[in-house]
């Protein structure tokens, strides 16, 4: 019977113990130092807030992995040994391995800047960090947030719930603008700015300026600026979390280097998650992929490759989704933030300036590259076969309301998109037609 050890209890090792335990007998153990069991790392902002414990954010009862046979270990992994196909634990303990999976996951950048290791500064990515930030930022005046990415707005909003004030430097001259087109970022600008958050845009870290209690006072700025903080959010973006592998004789570069089958240079030995770097990277992707639902496809596919049935990556058009406070974010396809020339794009956006949609084209043939929504939810599964099948923009803007997921009685917006087209292409003009029945969406 082959003994299977997973190092990381996140979504992508997880999701491969429990495929692999569909389709086999092995011997699984996973392996992590966080938690005793898993947990949905995406809702820890809302234990924070009050919305949830920790033992809401379980998705499986404790007794599910005794019952499934799966083996936890509670332990921190300090090294591998490749030919010996083992790894040793921080408890001094020695475990054997016939196949190893790596999901060790991502930690918080940090750039060196000078007081980055003081107290009262911190990422957010573990349950420590949450748990360091519950302690941090009790009966405090003022924090700042560095960096313009999700974690950051996250945390933005984690403060504002309890009426912390917050001053968040981004460097860039729009929020998220590496990622999102202009009209959308303006978007997410406006209403930080409308949550009471002070923005600083173009603005960057130089300095963490410490008490005498060794805890962070204040922070000085690119602009020479000094802010008055007792809390400094450290959310300039995460890299895979791969120090003690590098020891090993496992191939890293930024991430672990794994083939389409997340196998790596050294035999039986994978890597999956936030921690793997696709060379060369699969057609359309960037080659680290540092998001939940890749996560998980991840875990699903190398599953079948320990189970006996060789299986590449292949995750199709790409998908993402986030919050913004209280708007909600939903990518489908490629929207870059700069189209490229042979790229143009339909765009809409409500007079409120808190719902927009966009759609990617290709100009020579107005097939559909992409979604960007902003406050408007559509179906997946919708976007993703037009995308896939190369559906041209007149096809996805007749049967647009086929895409529309919003519940019952919200205000639908498709028509008005439908205006925007007609607008942008008098000469292909498009009539409006009536809602369709939810059984149509499928057909």
């Amino acid at each position: 019977m082959k003994n299977i050890l997973i190092i990381g209890n996140g979504i992508s090792g997880i999701t491969a113990a429990r495929h692999i335990r569909k389709m086999s007998d092995y011997e699984i153990t996973v392996i992590s130092a966080e938690t005793d069991h898993f947990f949905s790392r995406t809702a820890l902002m809302y234990i924070y807030m009050g919305h949830m414990k920790y033992e809401h954010t379980k998705p499986y009862e404790d007794w599910f992995w005794e019952k499934n046979k799966i083996k936890l270990v509670r332990d921190f992994v300090t090294s591998i040994n490749c030919d010996g196909k083992s790894v040793d634990l921080k408890s001094g303990k020695k475990m054997n391995y016939d196949m190893l999976i790596l999901g060790t996951g991502s930690k918080p950048n940090k750039f060196g800047w000078p007081g980055q290791d003081l107290i009262g500064v911190q990422g957010m990515y573990s349950l420590q960090d949450l748990e360091n930030m519950e302690v941090y930022t009790k009966n405090i005046r003022q924090a700042v947030i560095v960096g313009g990415g999700l974690i950051g707005i996250e945390m933005a909003e984690m403060l504002h719930s309890r009426n912390i004030p917050v001053t968040f430097l981004v460097r860039e001259q729009s929020f998220w603008n590496n990622i999102l087109p202009a009209e959308e970022s303006d978007i997410v600008n406006r209403h930080i700015r409308n949550h009471h958050v002070d923005l600083r845009l173009e603005t960057e870290l130089k300095e963490i300026l410490s008490d005498e209690n060794g805890r962070v006072r204040a922070v000085i700025t690119n602009k020479g600026e000094e802010i008055s903080c007792q809390f400094v959010g450290l959310t300039a973006g995460v890299h895979p979390n791969i120090e003690f592998i590098k020891s090993s004789k496992i191939n890293t570069d930024k991430g672990i280097v794994v083939n389409e089958f997340f196998e790596t240079n050294i035999p039986d030995v994978y890597a999956i998650g936030d921690c793997a770097q696709f060379d060369p990277p699969i057609k359309g992707r960037k080659p680290i992929e540092q998001v939940w639902y890749t996560g998980r496809m991840h875990g699903e596919t190398v599953a079948q490759t320990i189970c006996g049935k060789r299986t590449a990556y292949q995750p199709g058009p790409w998908f993402n989704s986030a919050k913004f406070f209280d708007i909600e974010y939903q990518v489908y396809g490629n929207i870059r933030n700069d189209l490229p020339e042979h790229e143009d794009s339909l765009y809409w956006e409500h007079e409120n300036g808190k719902k927009s949609i966009r759609i990617a084209f290709d100009k020579a043939t107005t097939k559909v590259l992409g979604f960007n929504l902003m406050g408007i939810r559509y179906r997946h599964d919708v976007c993703d076969r037009w995308i896939r099948r190369e559906a041209i923009l007149k096809e996805v803007i007749q049967n647009l309301k086929k895409a529309n997921f919003d519940p019952e009685f919200y205000k639908e917006y498709e028509d008005q998109v439908l205006m925007s087209y007609n607008k942008k292409f008098p000469v292909d003009q498009v009539s409006s037609t009536s809602r369709r029945g939810l059984f149509s969406v499928f057909s």
